[in-house]
């Protein structure tokens, strides 16, 4: 509910805020995007451009087109510009570096992923140089970020367990796959055992270790088969998880018998569901955290909200810490839907 204000709230300020600034273009030289831009605190920074930067990594995996399209949109819906940066693999060395040299170019405000722990300087250094910095998809809480905008992974790890229990009619083994020591994926698989945890004629026999490698997923699969004859699910708290498991259900003829539930929403899993051998996959709402991620800046930057007599006295933003972008349970019924991408 408190999402689903915000969202109104911020629309209609964002609507009037630009169709201000399209009326003052009759009356006066529009000024260059170059002389637009803010500090921490929202007030006008004429050095700045209202630039917002991207910084992620892993950009060539299909994941993270979604983050390309919410910073398009962001550009579209709000008449700003945007940038998405960063290396095609998870190198973390290599962020950091691309998130310095996104500081140096002096933007209204960062967008990053927040992979490790490794990149909290980095970031620190744009928040004491008076660039806002939210945190998307992975959070950095021991940053000096204003702001996280993801998923709730508990909650996508909850509903996903319902969808098990659904598939199973309540009974019967699950395993369950992740790669071990990442905390988002944690936090899914917490969501999963409590979820399944309703039902006592459900046991968890196993969490495997895909190590995010689709190969790797197949090879746990195929070792869970041999060890647990009569298992009912399979449920994977990310991408690879649910395309490896799909290949070796589908080597071993068990296609239907062992129910999947995939994570995320890339192509070949959506095919998986097209194709019965995945029975459904819990998408998140991936572009609408680096396009919420700017609305929070751009309302920073442009948008007064005087919930205190002095907001920067009392260190107030003024813009939601947290919000959870949410995730949809995929099956046949709407797989086709997300098949036909915008970007």
């Amino acid at each position: 509910m408190r999402q689903h204000a915000f969202c109104i709230a911020l629309a209609a300020a964002l609507s009037v805020s630009l169709s201000c600034r399209k009326e003052s273009t009759t009356s006066e030289k529009p000024r260059s995007t170059q002389e637009k831009s803010a500090t921490t605190h929202g007030k006008a920074d004429a050095k700045r451009r209202d630039l917002y930067i991207e910084v992620s990594a892993r950009g060539s995996l299909e994941y993270f087109n979604d983050h390309k399209l919410g910073m398009k949109l962001a550009a579209q819906l709000l008449g700003v510009e945007t940038d998405y940066v960063g290396p095609a693999d998870g190198d973390m060395a290599m962020m950091v570096q691309h998130l310095q040299l996104a500081v140096a170019r002096k933007p209204a405000g960062l967008v990053v992923v927040g992979f490790d722990d490794s990149l909290i300087p980095a970031v620190n250094q744009a928040a004491d140089a008076g660039i806002p910095v939210v945190t998307v998809d992975a959070d950095l809480p021991g940053s000096k970020r204003i702001a996280f905008v993801g998923t709730g992974n508990f909650n996508a790890g909850y509903q996903g367990g319902l969808k098990v229990a659904d598939l199973i009619a309540g009974a019967g083994k699950v395993a369950l796959l992740t790669k071990l020591g990442q905390s988002n994926l944690n936090e899914r698989v917490e969501g999963y055992k409590a979820a399944l945890a309703k039902y006592p004629k459900i046991e968890i026999v196993q969490v495997g270790n895909t190590e995010s490698d689709s190969l790797r997923a197949a090879q746990v699969t195929t070792s869970l088969l041999q060890s647990y004859g009569d298992l009912a699910a399979i449920a994977c708290v990310e991408a690879a998880g649910g395309t490896g498991a799909a290949t070796a259900i589908k080597e071993a003829g068990k296609v239907g018998k062992v129910k999947i539930v995939a994570m995320d929403r890339d192509v070949p899993t959506l095919k998986y569901v097209e194709d019965g051998v995945i029975q459904a996959t819990v998408v998140q709402q991936t572009a609408l955290m680096p396009l919420y991620a700017v609305m929070i800046l751009y309302q920073l930057n442009h948008l007064d909200a005087p919930i205190t007599s002095d907001n920067q006295a009392a260190k107030v933003t003024g813009c939601p810490t947290v919000v959870d972008t949410g995730v949809i349970i995929v099956d046949k019924n709407n797989y086709k839907y997300f098949l036909e991408r915008r970007l």
